[in-house]
């Protein structure tokens, strides 16, 4: 007999266990389990019934759904989206608030580094499986389209530079002076967008995220949650933990994740990277654009 599986206690891991066995799930369990995984927010909010209705399933495939997650019924299931909607996070005022009721600066600078390696050690595990359809998903696309927008924009610039060494159809998606509407519009069915995000989420990330389904684009989400609004629909979702005792999350795992994908792609590319990359580095030195 296989081993049972644990019944989610929380909404990312019940979002994972959907994702997990959506193939092998009866049709109807399908449709159920999808707008789950769409519409997280109007699980709390919506009769079963209601929910029934517009996934276009009986409200009875809703219970049995339930049950073979490992639910006594639909409201067991649904409590679980009820809790995850009460988990405010508290503001940045209030971790700095924390941060400065704490008097040892030595024991607060050592937890900080500790959680930072705890967080990128984690991300091998997080992101054992879809590493690799991420990386071939970006390496067959057209054109590739990058974005991240205010704290998330260092990890989505790293990823676009360093990108943008060895192939050329790369782009980075900015917001000066009002463009971002301009610049959404270059969307094409074949391309991929990388979306870099963590919450609380940008209005600028969900509208890129939008855009991209919308023009049939690939999503590779870069983000902290599978249940993130950029990563409902996306092709693959690379995971990053923000956790640090501070008052700001923390980018530091996002930074190395970049940086492992990079390193990731251009094996994946082989001799080309390479080329791309020679081309890059003599235009560097030839223009000065280095000390010397």
């Amino acid at each position: 007999m296989g081993k049972k599986k644990r019944t989610p206690q929380d909404l990312e891991a019940l979002i994972q266990l959907l994702q997990a066995d959506y193939a092998s799930m009866p049709p109807q369990f399908q449709i159920g389990a999808r707008y789950l995984i769409d519409k997280p927010g109007d699980v709390p909010i919506a009769s079963m019934r209601t929910i029934a209705t517009q996934a276009g399933v009986q409200p009875a495939t809703l219970v049995r759904l339930a049950q073979s997650l490992g639910y006594a019924g639909w409201s067991e299931l649904k409590e679980i989206f009820v809790q995850s909607l009460r988990q405010t996070p508290m503001t940045y005022t209030e971790q700095a608030e924390a941060v400065m009721r704490s008097r040892n600066s030595s024991s607060m600078f050592n937890r900080v580094i500790q959680a930072q390696a705890q967080n990128v050690q984690h991300l091998a595990t997080a992101n054992a499986a879809p590493l690799k359809p991420a990386v071939e998903t970006i390496v067959k696309a057209k054109r590739v389209h990058v974005a991240g927008f205010r704290a998330s924009h260092a990890a989505a610039f790293s990823f676009y530079y360093l990108y943008r060494l060895f192939r050329s159809s790369v782009t980075m998606i900015r917001t000066e002076a009002g463009t971002l509407e301009m610049e959404l519009r270059d969307f094409q069915a074949g391309d991929v967008v990388v979306l870099v995000a963590f919450a609380p989420y940008s209005q600028e990330s969900v509208r890129v995220y939008e855009a991209a389904i919308e023009s049939g684009c690939k999503v590779i989400a870069i983000c902290d949650s599978h249940v993130a609004p950029i990563a409902l629909e996306a092709e693959c979702t690379l995971i990053f933990d923000t956790s640090v005792p501070s008052f700001f999350p923390s980018s530091t795992a996002a930074m190395a994740l970049v940086e492992g994908l990079i390193e990731q792609i251009l094996a994946r590319t082989g001799k080309k990277a390479l080329s791309g990359l020679h081309a890059a580095e003599n235009q560097l030195h030839q223009t000065g654009a280095y000390w010397k």
